[in-house]
């Protein structure tokens, strides 16, 4: 019986390369001469920091653009909402979502269940796995997913026949 898993995961190496380029456009940016600012990656978190709270917005799109060129889904991004301020330095944690979380996975179990496609679709763990007799529902059920809008990447692996 076919059957495919749904994850959402970003790679890491991408990760490291996407703020490696980010280091290296602030390092020429005109704007930041003289100005203490750094892009830092640990454990699959930037962190950008800088003297205003401005300065780390900009920085956030400049690591944001350099995550798009690097060919990963901006919804995977999950920025904080204020920077931290911590002395004279502002701080912004730029974290990436890896995995299913359980309210998404009931939202597209029930996505795909309200379409009435001839799938079997279970929750197994942090991915889901859909299951049918014919393979152009599975692709139906991941055109669903793709043309929703769940504020997540997804990937579509192990497709087997």
């Amino acid at each position: 019986m076919p059957s495919f898993d749904m994850v959402s995961e970003v790679e890491t190496t991408e990760i490291r390369n996407a703020t490696e380029n980010s280091e290296r456009e602030l390092a020429t940016r005109f704007d930041f001469r003289g100005v203490k600012a750094s892009i830092d990656l640990q454990s699959d978190v930037i962190t950008v920091s800088a003297e205003s709270d401005f300065q780390c917005r900009q920085m956030l799109d400049i690591v944001s653009n350099n995550i798009v060129k690097r060919k990963i889904d901006p919804n995977s991004i999950d920025a904080d909402e204020d920077c931290t301020h911590t002395g004279k330095t502002y701080a912004l944690a730029i974290r990436f979502k890896q995995g299913i979380d359980q309210p998404t996975a009931k939202k597209i179990v029930k996505l795909i269940k309200a379409a009435k496609t001839k799938v079997q679709v279970a929750i197994q763990g942090d991915k889901i796995r859909v299951t049918g007799k014919k393979r152009d529902d599975l692709q139906a059920a991941m055109a669903l997913v793709r043309e929703a809008d769940l504020g997540q990447a997804f990937q579509f692996n192990n497709f087997r026949d």
